[in-house]
């Protein structure tokens, strides 16, 4: 299927590891022109000549979502060769190992500056000028503790939840404007290093020895659902590929759960 994203511009932010990078690609290879955001400049660079070498476009932008000063770098440099037409807010921070008693109102704020004040950076810095072309997708990275959070880190999982009210508040602002705005809520997702932790844990717990074995026991008592397995990074890319296209132009203000039907008990 062609998602008619020749000629469009996408600007990924956290995309130079993990799941933001395979968006990156994956956009990139339907035909945008990716700007990959990182940073450190060397991980960020990698993923844009891997791109170029698989005959894609991409561009870098280096800086810190987390202050004021590094949007604005990062803008500068997004908007440097043309205007954004895409913006993925995948920046995100968590910390599984974070719990009501030991988790300071400083974490609190840290983590909320992080996964929801940086989008907000970036979508006062980018919207407008989809806004005046009457043209833009704003998608939201999100995970699925914003609907089913764990009593493990709250900070966390309340964060997600501000992301996807964020995404339909900004949706009722840029209505009628030809810009829409949606959230991804994500289940697991199984990067190179969450693989690592959770075959340990596996080990551990007696789920078996091969994460072959593992996957299954580990998905039936931490986070059971329909479809038996963790989420792999292309999966999720797919649907915000698809939302980032002009086939996607009657879906805005919503919470898309991409999670293998996760059982919400």
């Amino acid at each position: 299927m062609d998602l008619q994203l020749a000629g469009k511009r996408a600007l990924v932010t956290g995309s130079s590891s993990g799941l933001g990078e395979e968006i990156a690609r994956l956009l990139a290879a339907e035909g945008a022109s990716v700007v990959v955001h990182g940073r450190d400049e060397a991980r960020t660079a990698a993923v844009a000549k891997a791109i170029r070498e698989a005959a894609g476009e991409a561009t870098v932008a280096i800086g810190d979502l987390g202050t004021d000063e590094g949007a604005d770098t990062v803008a500068a440099a997004a908007l440097k060769a043309g205007p954004i037409d895409i913006l993925v807010n995948n920046v995100g921070v968590y910390k599984p190992t974070a719990v009501w008693e030991s988790t300071s109102p400083g974490e609190w704020a840290d983590i909320y500056n992080i996964n929801v004040v940086s989008s907000v950076r970036m979508i006062q810095r980018i919207v407008p000028g989809m806004r005046d072309r009457h043209w833009g997708r704003v998608i939201q990275i999100s995970s699925v503790t914003g609907h089913l959070p764990q009593s493990s880190q709250p900070h966390y999982a309340a964060s997600n939840a501000a992301r996807n009210n964020l995404a339909k508040s900004l949706a009722r602002d840029v209505k009628h404007s030809g810009v829409t705005s949606n959230a991804v809520a994500a289940g697991g997702i199984l990067v190179p290093a969450v693989r690592e932790a959770l075959t340990h844990m596996g080990k551990q717990n007696g789920w078996g020895d091969t994460w072959e074995q593992i996957e299954p026991n580990l998905v039936e008592a931490l986070s059971p659902n329909d479809v038996g397995r963790i989420g792999r990074p292309r999966d999720f890319a797919g649907l915000v590929a698809y939302l980032a296209s002009p086939m996607s132009e009657y879906i805005t203000g919503t919470t898309l759960r991409i999670d293998g039907g996760w059982y919400d008990a």
